[in-house]
């Protein structure tokens, strides 16, 4: 029977990764308090996503993806193109610094040289493919180059004439830089990197493409686009474009070069003018995308071939420069919470992203100490959580410092409280993460190592930035003691019995 259940466990867990790897999600940094990288990891862990790309080769997120089995695509940057195409000693270097001193332990698969160079880099499109092809040889000099690709990401737009998507052809202003490249992809294995908005191609249709075309919504059979001369059927535009790159490839006798969505998404605010940026909108478009993708649907053209795609993107980027809605692509808010809740019926864990069951109060690093120490006191007196697991001898008392022991009242209230807005503030001493900070025999409320009840009591809120109240009270002031200890020994005590 244990050999059973073990059995049905590794097959279900193997089942629930081949879903989750078709799915992965492009970290931005243009952000005001960017995350760290363990939180970021810690996120994407509690979302089950394996597959993520970088716009550089950062040192700290590369060490932090380290033994997480996290599928990881870095990137050479515009700026660098020019010095990588012309060196194979400067390509040497950069494999040397950037891939070979984390790999394997972190799970390099992809390096994206440049982004769009084509259409927003134009002037560097005569260096592209020589880059590409520096890289590949610094990777065979290291041995690396069967592990790990080596592609270019190109925005859809230089597929000209996209529908019907047997007719579509690339800009052959591109044609001296294009064949080469499909070229070095095709004989490297490397798939085709390609950036897919339906957002765009529905804004600049001036209402040609219906908004449920471009958001993958159910279409009546008369209102599917038929391609005349496949009779393929099309029930939205994200099939229609790959299927376009498909032939625009196929145009040019390259059959067998597969095709990685490295961008796709839709922003979830705009501006005045961008009616269509909606929290709903962008729930729709990414559940539906989500969806379509684990479900191995393929299009038309390739149906049942699943085409892995990253959404863009894991954060909103609230610096970005442009319209308000290039800073709301975001799934998450970079405390972790999200912008809205997927609506993923029947996609096992992936992206189940509704974090509020996950998320945890902490300390913020680095705040005057004073203004810490009058937060716990608040929260151990007026706040009534009960502190007194921080009492000399008990099981959070070590580390004996105002940081650790702030970070778990502060929790505690938190939790207390519902997680209620305005919760986690403490004057501006608090923020909230999605990293458990559990540690050992301290085991924080709202753990899912915990078995306590947190009610839902609002009867305080925590002091925020704008109150006026000191929150200074004797040290670690508790009305009450917590039964909490001797429930968890008795749960304990009960399931081990059980499995005896």
């Amino acid at each position: 029977m244990a050999a059973l259940l073990l059995l049905f466990l590794f097959l279900f867990a193997s089942s629930a990764l081949s879903q989750d790897s078709l799915i992965g999600v492009n970290i931005g940094t243009e952000v005001t308090n960017m995350p760290s990288p363990t939180q970021v990891v810690a996120l994407l862990k509690s979302q089950n996503i394996n597959r993520v790309r970088l716009y550089d080769a950062d040192r700290s997120m590369l060490l932090a993806f380290a033994h997480t089995g996290v599928q990881v695509i870095i990137s050479v940057p515009n700026d660098q193109l020019l010095g990588i195409s012309q060196s194979n000693a400067t390509a040497a270097n950069w494999v040397t610094r950037n891939v070979a001193a984390y790999y394997p332990a972190t799970n390099i698969t992809t390096i994206a040289v440049g982004s769009e160079v084509l259409t927003s880099l134009p002037n560097a499109a005569s260096v592209l493919v020589s880059a590409l092809k520096y890289i590949q040889a610094a990777l065979i000099t290291a041995n690396l180059d069967r592990q790990i690709k080596v592609s270019t990401p190109h925005s859809s737009t230089i597929i000209l004439d996209s529908f019907p998507p047997s007719q579509a052809f690339f800009n052959k202003t591109w044609d001296p830089v294009i064949v080469p490249l499909l070229k070095f992809l095709q004989s490297t294995g490397s798939p085709l990197l390609l950036n897919v908005y339906p957002y765009f191609d529905y804004v600049q249709s001036n209402g040609v493409i219906p908004l449920d075309y471009a958001l993958f919504q159910p279409l009546q059979a008369n209102k599917e686009a038929v391609d005349a001369n496949t009779l393929l059927h099309y029930t939205n535009v994200f099939d229609a474009i790959v299927d376009a790159a498909y032939f625009a490839m196929s145009y040019l006798n390259f059959t067998n070069i597969p095709i990685v969505v490295t961008e796709s998404g839709w922003p979830s605010k705009g501006g005045p003018s961008e009616h269509d940026a909606t929290v709903e909108n962008a729930n729709t478009y990414n559940s539906n995308l989500i969806q379509h993708v684990i479900n191995k649907t393929g299009t038309p053209k390739h149906p049942g071939t699943a085409v892995t795609t990253y959404i863009y993107e894991l954060y909103n980027e609230d610096t970005r420069p442009g319209p308000i809605s290039e800073k709301n692509w975001g799934l998450f808010y970079t405390n972790g919470t999200p912008v809205y809740t997927l609506r993923l019926a029947g996609a096992g864990a992936i992206l189940a992203n509704d974090t509020t069951n996950q998320t945890f109060c902490i300390a913020k690093e680095k705040v005057d100490k004073k203004m810490l120490q009058a937060a716990l006191d608040w929260a151990c007196g007026p706040g009534k959580v009960d502190c007194s697991a921080l009492m000399q001898g008990e099981s959070c008392y070590e580390p004996d410092d105002v940081v650790a022991h702030s970070t778990y009242a502060f929790n505690a209230y938190y939790q207390k409280m519902g997680k209620a807005s305005g919760s986690c503030d403490f004057k501006g001493v608090a923020t909230v993460t999605t990293t458990d900070p559990s540690r050992g025999t301290c085991v924080f409320p709202g753990s899912a190592k915990s078995n306590q009840t947190i009610g839902n009591n609002t009867t305080a809120l925590a002091p925020s930035a704008n109150s006026s109240t000191s929150g200074c009270i004797p040290k670690y002031y508790h009305p009450h003691a917590s039964f909490g200890d001797l429930t968890l020994f008795s749960l304990l005590l009960i399931v081990a019995l059980v499995f005896l």
